[in-house]
């Protein structure tokens, strides 16, 4: 089954991170990654009005064809780049594996990634590859995406739901707790021991499908 992963990366260990300079913009957000012959094109919404420096220093870029404006907004401009990737070892260890990316968003910090790859196998062999690269690779988020037998919440039963829901919300996981079960458990109309087992069947149930490959199983409340 497919996963996905959420991942930081600086912005100075990867070619496209390194070309798509922050200095003239707070965000720079993928928008879409569009085939052009034998090569994939982004195009980048480009956060905070773009003057000629930033596509100028684009433009300089040696393994950078073109930098085109696409549309021009008020507080945002969207930018076509066609650059050569087979110099950028992040994408090429992506590709590589059968990645595909499904967002990414660059700011002053670094550029968060949300990629889909076939296995955690290939994910692995990816992170090798980066690893190899010497590209710092921060792996933040892993999952795999939801089996739809179990409709849209991970396979949590309704009253699972409700109960996980409200202790997020009322802050029972928080540190310090910003709540009881005695107080979860009024505000459920159930006993205090019947809400600690709901919040325990529906922590396992939910790291089964979110973390895990999920596999067939009977809801219980």
């Amino acid at each position: 089954m497919s996963v996905i992963t959420e991942i930081r990366i600086p912005s100075d260990n990867f070619e496209l991170g390194q070309i798509l300079s922050l200095e003239h913009a707070s965000v720079i957000e993928l928008e879409t990654l569009v085939p052009s012959g034998d090569v994939t094109v982004p195009l980048f919404w480009v956060y905070e009005p773009v003057g000629n420096g930033f596509l100028e220093a684009v433009d300089r870029y040696p393994t950078v064809k073109s930098v085109t404006e696409v549309d021009v907004f008020e507080d945002r401009t969207l930018v076509r780049l066609d650059w050569d990737a087979s110099q950028d070892h992040l994408f090429q260890c992506i590709l590589a594996n059968e990645g595909q990316i499904l967002a990414a968003i660059g700011s002053p910090e670094g550029w968060n990634f949300e990629i889909r790859f076939p296995d955690r196998e290939a994910l692995s062999h990816c992170k090798t590859c980066c690893d190899d690269a010497h590209i710092s690779l921060e792996m933040t988020r892993i999952y795999n995406p939801t089996d739809p037998d179990v409709g849209p919440w991970y396979g949590l039963s309704e009253p699972q739901r409700e109960a996980l829901t409200l202790a997020v919300r009322m802050g029972y996981y928080d540190i310090p707790r910003g709540c009881t079960t005695a107080e979860l458990a009024n505000e459920l109309g159930i006993s205090d021991q019947a809400v600690t087992e709901r919040l325990r069947r529906a922590i396992g149930t939910f790291g089964r499908y979110a973390l895990l490959t999920p596999t067939a199983q009977t809801k219980s409340d």
